[in-house]
């Protein structure tokens, strides 16, 4: 029945909360699939769905099996993130320069880039993807984890095939520049977030303006973001950090302290010195500040 229950509700976050935010976050690896003899072929598109299905639902299991031991820390997706966003950029500017119809067409890639590039998107995880991993993680069960995890796969499986559609006809038009262009954004983008996780270009945060000495703050995640984005609360003594949930997506899951945590949750904090603790959600692209004074 659990692993019923988990599958069905796999399903239900890749349809309703997945296919806006991993399509975003994982879609720029399709882009190597858009070029080339073989990038007119359909069934590529089915490859790389069975690439991800594959190493989702391998994920999914290990995760039951052996727990948080084998989850990502935050600053190892945001090395990965980098390196997805320079990847997606390359795709694009690959696409955009490939020859015209009367060139001759390039070597056809090799028959194991669909499924491999559609593995890989484990490594780019969205806000969502984080959330259906710390479920499988709690189940306690190889089965019940590679169940939620491939029943996310199958919730998001028609907005990444739609995606692969549009990819393969603009890839055959004059479109494809400017559909490079859109990619080298998203790859951009996909980096910024890398660098925002790792909080290796964080700006320190002012003093907020909200009542200092504060033994527990509140912080709502909501779509825009966190808010407040920066609270105030006492240093030297023990802190509640209460995260509420107002809307949900890829704020659900916020990495603190070098963890990651789907919310609502509270946090509890040992005594801090004087200065500001940053956290930012699980894809890289909302920060939030708690000031110690």
């Amino acid at each position: 029945m659990q692993t019923l229950t988990l599958l069905a509700g796999g399903v239900a976050a890749g349809l309703v909360a997945g296919t806006a935010t991993c399509t975003a976050a994982q879609g720029g690896l399709l882009m190597g699939l858009a070029d080339g003899r073989q990038g007119r072929d359909p069934a590529l598109v089915a490859w790389f769905l069975a690439g991800r299905l594959a190493s989702y639902t391998t994920t999914g299991a290990l995760l039951g099996l052996l727990g948080s031991a084998v989850s990502l820390p935050p600053q190892a997706r945001a090395v990965l993130l980098v390196i997805a966003g320079i990847t997606v950029i390359g795709f694009a500017i690959r696409l955009m320069r490939r020859p015209c119809r009367t060139a001759p067409e390039p070597a056809p890639p090799s028959r194991y880039r669909a499924p491999l590039l559609g593995a890989a998107t484990i490594l780019v995880p969205c806000g969502v993807t984080l959330g259906v991993e710390m479920i499988a993680v709690s189940s306690g069960s190889p089965l019940a984890g590679a169940a939620a995890m491939a029943g996310f796969v199958a919730g998001t499986a028609p907005a990444f095939a739609l995606l692969g559609y549009v990819l393969r006809r603009v890839s055959r038009t004059r479109l494809a520049r400017w559909a490079g262009v859109v990619a080298v954004g998203a790859g951009l983008w996909t980096a910024a977030a890398g660098v925002n996780l790792g909080g290796w270009l964080a700006v320190p945060a002012a003093p907020a303006t909200t009542e200092t000495g504060a033994t527990t703050v509140t912080v709502w995640a909501t779509r825009e973001g966190y808010r407040p984005a920066i609270v105030t609360a006492r240093a030297g003594v023990p802190v509640e950090v209460v995260f509420k949930v107002a809307g949900r997506g890829c704020t659900d899951t916020v990495s603190i302290g070098g963890r990651d945590l789907a919310l609502p949750a509270t946090v509890r904090l040992p005594p801090q010195p004087a200065g500001s603790l940053r956290y930012v959600c699980g894809m890289g692209m909302y920060t939030g500040f708690i000031h110690f004074s």
